[in-house]
C-alpha cells in the first residue's frame, strides 16, 4: 500500500502557470497605462516637441547620444500659458520685435485712429502680430454670443483696414471667471468659442474677409489680462481679440 502511495506521488504533474504575483504585476500595469492615456487625453500636446521627446527616447534606449530636448524652444513659447499678462503691449523699441510686426502695428493704429475707433478699439503687439483688441460690452450682451448692431458697426468699420493686407487673423474670445450656467453655454468655454465663431461668421459671410484668413478659438477664463477682482478688471477680460499674424515671425 505505502509503495503504491509513493509512486501515485511522484507521477503527479507539476503546477503550470504564471505565478501568483504576475496577477498583481498585471493589474498594476493596467493601471499605469491607462492613467497616462489619461493624461494624453487631457493634454495639449505640441507635434514638434512630442516628436522630439520620440527621437530623443528611441536614441537613449538604441544606447545612441542625443542632445537634451528640455531647452528646446517651442512654437508657443512668446505666450506662455502661465502669464496673466501674456498680450500687455511690448515696447516697440524691443530689439525682439521685427520691423515687420512693428510696421504692421503702426498701420492698424493710425487705421484706428483715422476711424476715430480709439474709444472702442485698442492695439497692441508681441512677437507673434498685432492684436485688435474690442472690448466685450461693444459686441455683445452679458452671457450671448449674438453680436450687437453696434458690434456690427465696429467690425463694419474694421473691415477696410483688413483688406489691406493678405495676412491670417485669428479670431479669440475671453471671458471673466464667473462661471457661466446657461442651457446655451454651460461653460465660459462655450460662450468664449461661441463669441469668437460669431465674429469670424460675421467677417467671411456679412463682410468680405476670405474665410481661409480667418480662424477662431476661445480661451474661456484662462488668458486674463487683469485680476478678476473688481467689476473694472473682470469687464477688461472680458473681450474679443483679432490677431493679426506676422508669418515668419519668431
Amino acid at each position: 500500500m505505502s509503495r503504491e502511495r509513493k509512486k501515485r506521488k511522484t507521477t503527479e504533474t507539476p503546477a503550470t502557470g504564471a505565478p501568483a504575483w504576475m496577477a498583481t504585476f498585471s493589474d498594476m500595469m493596467t493601471l499605469l497605462l491607462t492613467f497616462f492615456i489619461l493624461l494624453y487625453s487631457i493634454s495639449s500636446i505640441d507635434a514638434i516637441k512630442f516628436k522630439s521627446i520620440s527621437e530623443s527616447l528611441q536614441s537613449v534606449l538604441s544606447g545612441e547620444t542625443s542632445s537634451s530636448i528640455i531647452e528646446e524652444d517651442g512654437p508657443n513659447d512668446d505666450i506662455p500659458l502661465d502669464n496673466p499678462q501674456y498680450e500687455q503691449q511690448e515696447d516697440p523699441e524691443d530689439p525682439k520685435i521685427k520691423e515687420s510686426t512693428l510696421e504692421m502695428y503702426n498701420q492698424v493704429k493710425d487705421y484706428v485712429e483715422e476711424e476715430g475707433l480709439e474709444a472702442d478699439v485698442s492695439v497692441s503687439l508681441n512677437r507673434n502680430g498685432v492684436f485688435v483688441n474690442i472690448k466685450e460690452a461693444i459686441l455683445f450682451e452679458p452671457g450671448e454670443a449674438d453680436i450687437k448692431e453696434g458690434g456690427q458697426e465696429i467690425l463694419g468699420n474694421l473691415e477696410g483696414l483688413f483688406l489691406q493686407f493678405d495676412n491670417e487673423i485669428v479670431i479669440e474670445g475671453h471671458t471673466d471667471n464667473i462661471p457661466q450656467q446657461s442651457f446655451k453655454f454651460p461653460t465660459n468655454w462655450e460662450l468664449s468659442s461661441g463669441r469668437a465663431t460669431a465674429v469670424v461668421r460675421y467677417l467671411c459671410e456679412v463682410k468680405d474677409i476670405p474665410e481661409n484668413r480667418l480662424s477662431a478659438i476661445g480661451y474661456g477664463e484662462f488668458r486674463p489680462i487683469a485680476d478678476n477682482d473688481t467689476p473694472q478688471n473682470r469687464a477688461l477680460n472680458r473681450r474679443v481679440n483679432l490677431l493679426i499674424i506676422m508669418e515668419g515671425e519668431d
